[in-house]
């Protein structure tokens, strides 16, 4: 048995949607709650993904669990397509349709204007998993984003994409999402989801308070 820890980034210095920008002060002091927890949790390796703010948050627990990063491709956020670069208001605004067919949960939507798709997202990202899993380490944390651990999430548990929306409302940033791989029958347990306990003595940091919730407020 493995245990895969995916860890959300830290909050960025940018409302804008997905633009690959740095961590602002609470994200870095996310990291630093969520690296002082995993202290206990004898890591062996720690990846990120490509984008910044992952790679800051993940040089930031690394400090904190004495382990150096490795940086993986292929595990950066859902291309979010006509979304990206644009403020939660001007997504609303414009793409309005989409949205209210989204949020039926009906479909696998691929974001408008060339984004990707969840299915897109888990063909791109649970090789570079099942890589990392047949690495010699048993206990391992991945930095990455968002929409890839809501997609990795349906994947494994084989359900369809259009219900990865369904995994909580708000994945909160530094939340850790745990995995088992059980290499002699060759599938994923998900052990624990959205589990930001070290965030609940800070609300401050919590996303409700920072970024509207687009699934959450229409």
């Amino acid at each position: 048995m493995k245990d895969i820890f995916l860890i959300r980034h830290g909050r960025q210095c940018s409302k804008l949607c997905n633009v690959d920008v740095s961590l602002d002060e609470s994200g870095r002091k996310q990291a630093k709650l969520a690296g002082k927890r995993l202290i206990s949790y004898q890591l062996e390796k720690l990846y990120c993904s490509q984008l910044i703010r992952a790679k800051e948050t993940a040089e930031i627990i690394g400090h904190c669990v004495n382990l150096p990063v490795e940086e993986v491709a292929d595990i950066e956020e859902i291309h979010f397509g006509g979304f990206t670069g644009k403020t939660d208001e001007q997504i609303r605004t414009e793409y309005a349709e989409f949205r209210k067919e989204r949020a039926a949960h009906k479909e696998d939507l691929p974001y408008p204007e060339g984004g990707e798709c969840g299915c897109d997202v888990a063909r791109r990202v649970m090789p570079k998993i099942k890589q990392i899993c047949q690495r010699e380490e048993n206990r391992v944390a991945i930095v990455t984003h968002g929409g890839v651990i809501r997609s990795v999430c349906a994947d494994i548990l084989h359900t369809g994409q259009e219900n990865k929306l369904k995994f909580g409302i708000d994945l909160e940033n530094t939340s850790f999402t745990h995995l088992i791989y059980d290499e002699d029958r060759d599938f994923f347990i998900l052990e624990r989801f959205n589990d930001f306990a070290h965030l609940e003595s800070h609300p401050e940091l919590l996303r409700k308070n920072w970024k509207t919730s687009l699934e959450r407020n229409g």
